[in-house]
């Protein structure tokens, strides 16, 4: 019996991840892909995020492909505009918008044991097989809604920062914005100027840092054009910035403490911003550097100076009608509730995205919960053949993403070159490979800040339901080496009959 498929490789997620594996795909040879898309537009956390002040965290220089590197970004932190726009300038010179599908959202994958391949169903009912799938779904897509009482009675506006309503006026308008992570940091300084009263609902301040950031004036552009190696330079500088700044210290805390450098020069960076001493105690973190990301920011602690900022860190009881009460009893009247309280991360409903049954209908998310997070080298998962992911637990080690993108894509062709040369249809990482990365990624954490002690107090979405934080605990250096290097017989390679 024959039986065929409708795509050789199937792509889910039309972020940065999915674009950058159909790009790597395609360049390997794996022309005959799609890449479904949930929503009307590609560009992933840049396509979701458009609220006020919106921007990149990490240098622009290190947040973009290594094959496709711009001279034209208009500061050193490029705001989300042009990442958008990045990601549709990739879309169209890489050919990929023909075989992207918008509007298509996977609700469940089953994997068909006898013919090697997945099926995938989509929310409208259809139904897509595919030899292999690469799961490029992100974590910053999915808005994380907080439990708080009474949310849904409000009769003023709420909006997630992820889900943005332009459309509505904030001039004048009192406001009240809950949480202060990364979102919060950029929102905060954008909208105090012109609303008329701001209150920020903080439960853990965030450590920032000052930020390296200025306009690219047009003698840098050109010499990043022109000079032989200016981007490759810029690249690496920003990538050891970067490196500096989390990695190394996040993992390797123990040994290195550059934590604590980077600890005096943000306590140093808030002394100098908030005038108050009362609400610079109140914006002091009481856990280490890296036990959550930190931010970068000129503008946000500087915000908490202006008359019309209000920064209460009495926990919420519930939002009535028209404002917010404290648990002190302390009702805050407000016209607008935004909420900045990040995405699902290592949580039910975002890993997996959707149901996945793998071979013998085992289902994934099942197998986390028994097991804890695992997959070999963030990628594979045993009981899963032919099912890869670009973002898996143990893959992203805090470095930019668009390293994780690529390391993870030349894996996964690596796998796919292999299957071709020998004729194989089904590719499965061996229980023995996966258990032998899992081992090895626990037996690192004594190193990392996050088991140090120090983080009990972050609240930090680092953290799983088993206490895990699946990160990868390796060097930048060392994920691209790994990924160039593994051992492919760390897979087994079958053909169908």
């Amino acid at each position: 019996m024959t039986v065929t498929f409708d795509h050789e490789v199937v792509i889910i997620g039309g972020g940065f991840s999915g674009i950058g594996a159909a790009i790597g795909l395609d360049r390997a040879g794996f022309g005959d892909y799609l890449m479904l898309e949930e929503g009307d537009g590609v560009g992933g956390a840049w396509h979701w995020n458009t609220y006020p002040g919106v921007a990149v965290d990490i240098p622009s220089f290190s947040y973009q492909f290594s094959f496709e590197q711009r001279d034209t970004w208009s500061r050193v932190y490029a705001p989300g505009s042009e990442l958008k726009a990045y990601a549709e300038h990739c879309m169209d010179k890489y050919d990929v918008r023909r075989r992207t599908r918008l509007n298509t959202k996977i609700i469940g994958a089953v994997f068909d044991d006898e013919h090697h391949h997945w099926l995938l169903e989509t929310a409208d009912g259809d139904t897509i097989a595919a030899r292999f799938v690469v799961g490029a779904t992100g974590v910053l897509t999915k808005p994380k809604p907080p439990n708080i009482p009474g949310l849904a009675d409000f009769t003023g506006t709420v909006m997630h920062t992820a889900r943005w309503d332009h459309d509505v006026d904030l001039q004048g308008k009192r406001v009240a914005i809950v949480g202060t992570g990364a979102s919060a940091v950029q929102v905060i300084p954008s909208i105090a100027p012109e609303v008329e009263h701001l209150t920020v609902f903080q439960r853990t301040p965030i450590w920032c840092l000052p930020k390296p950031d200025a306009a690219l004036a047009r003698p840098v552009k050109l010499a990043l054009r022109r000079i032989p190696g200016a981007k490759r330079l810029s690249r690496l500088v920003s990538q050891t910035f970067v490196e500096l700044n989390f990695p190394l210290p996040a993992h390797y805390n123990r040994l290195l403490h550059i934590a604590n450098a980077g600890e005096k020069m943000g306590l140093r960076h808030l002394r100098k911003a908030v005038h108050d001493p009362v609400v610079r105690d109140k914006l002091t973190p009481r856990y280490d550097l890296g036990c959550k990301r930190p931010s970068f920011s000129n503008e946000y602690l500087p915000t908490f100076n202006r008359d019309n900022v209000l920064l209460e860190t009495t926990a919420i009881d519930t939002i009535t009608a028209t404002g917010v009460r404290t648990a002190d009893g302390t009702e805050h009247d407000v016209d607008v509730v935004i909420l900045a309280t990040g995405f699902k991360v290592f949580e039910t409903g975002n890993m997996p995205p959707f149901p996945i049954k793998g071979s013998g209908g085992l289902d994934l998310e099942t197998f986390w919960e028994e097991n804890r997070f695992q997959a070999f080298l963030g990628v594979s998962v045993p009981g899963f053949p032919n099912y890869f992911s670009i973002l898996g637990p143990y893959g992203f080690n805090g470095s930019s993403y668009f390293n994780l993108i690529e390391t993870q894509t030349t894996h996964i062709v690596r796998c796919l070159r292999r299957a071709r040369k020998v004729g194989a249809t089904r590719v499965e990482v061996t229980p023995e490979a996966n258990a032998h990365y899992f081992e090895s990624a626990l037996a690192r954490r004594k190193n990392q800040v996050f088991f140090q002690g120090g983080c009990g107090e972050s609240n930090s979405y680092y953290f799983d339901a088993h206490g895990d934080v699946p990160f990868r605990p390796s060097p930048t250096i060392e994920t691209m080496w790994t990924s160039r290097r593994f051992d492919l017989d760390s897979y087994v390679f079958e053909a169908a009959g």
